[in-house]
């Protein structure tokens, strides 16, 4: 299943979103999708890991999930990694019809093009077509993806205090969200 998408990149180009096997994960994970983590956490962004984040240690985590989760990448032009989206399905047999968005990345210097959106609902689109009628998803209270998910229709559900250090090692809050598919 390699699901395909073009964007329109600015200025001109293009960038294409593909789903990464696990096996292209592992090819990834120490150049592109490695240095994507890495420079997400120098930005800020609180995605599980504190800064600086090594870069063994980011290309470690996506060997580590490259079999666990279903991996979409946004490619630039020259080939290199622009952002990234995972989906993980919930194998307990009360939880099959649901998945959750644990990852979200676009790199700082390619936000503002849409990247993020086409993302999120390239993995959303994938999920009801395969079943799935509901995704959830937590991130940063007050952080700037907050807005990308309230745009996408995703509903906030509360927001839990303290819930993850961010890359400083300040604890912040974070809000739970989620969205119904196929309704």
């Amino acid at each position: 299943m390699n699901d395909v998408h073009r964007e329109e990149k600015r200025p001109g180009g293009e960038a294409e979103i593909r789903r990464l096997t696990p096996a292209e994960v592992r090819e990834r994970a120490s150049d592109g999708l490695g240095a994507l983590l890495v420079d997400a956490v120098a930005g800020g962004a609180s995605i599980g890991f504190l800064a600086p984040l090594d870069p063994a240690e980011a290309a470690a985590w996506w060997n580590e999930v490259a079999d666990t989760r279903e991996i979409w990448a946004a490619y630039g032009a020259e080939g290199g990694v622009l952002g990234v989206v995972t989906l993980v399905r919930d194998a307990k047999a009360n939880g099959r019809h649901r998945g959750e968005i644990a990852r979200l990345v676009v790199h700082r210097d390619a936000r503002g093009r849409g990247i993020g959106a086409r993302l999120l609902a390239t993995a959303e689109a994938h999920a009801a077509a395969t079943g799935l009628s509901l995704l959830v998803l937590d991130t940063e209270t007050d952080s700037p993806a907050e807005r990308l998910y309230r745009a996408a229709g995703w509903t906030p559900a509360g927001v839990i205090p303290d819930f993850a250090a961010d890359p400083g090692g300040t604890l912040r809050p974070t809000t739970l969200y989620y969205k119904r598919l196929g309704r």
